[in-house]
C-alpha cells in the first residue's frame, strides 16, 4: 500500500507534511529500530538503481516534497566512501550539510 492508497482513505485536506522532529523520531527512529510504521508512509527505493527523473513515479506521491528511506552503498568494500553511481551518471551532494 503506497501514499496514494492511504490518501485515497483520508477526508480531502489531510497531508503529509511532517515536522523535522516528527520525522526523526516517528518515522526514521521506527525504521531503523525495526519497529511497524503505517504502510506507505516512507518509501523504500535503492536511489543507486534509480535515476532523478524517475522518482516520481517511484514514489507514486502527489507532492511536492518526497520522503525515501534508503541504504548507504560504500564505494569500497574497505572504504569509507559513498556510492553515488547510477545507470545514467552519479548522485552529487549540492548544497550546505543542515543540521536536523
Amino acid at each position: 500500500m503506497g501514499l496514494r492508497d492511504v490518501g485515497a482513505t483520508l477526508p480531502p485536506g489531510f497531508r503529509f507534511y511532517p515536522s523535522d522532529e516528527e520525522l526523526v523520531c516517528h518515522y526514521l527512529y521506527k525504521k531503523i529500530a525495526n519497529q511497524e510504521t503505517l504502510k506507505g508512509t516512507l518509501v523504500e527505493i535503492d536511489l543507486h538503481t534509480c535515476e532523478p527523473w524517475e522518482l516520481p513515479e517511484v514514489a507514486k506521491l502527489n507532492s511536492s516534497e518526497w520522503y525515501f528511506f534508503s541504504f548507504r552503498d560504500r564505494k569500497y568494500a574497505t572504504g569509507f566512501r559513498t556510492n553515488r553511481a547510477t545507470t545514467s551518471g552519479y548522485w552529487k551532494a549540492t548544497g550546505k550539510d543542515r543540521v536536523i
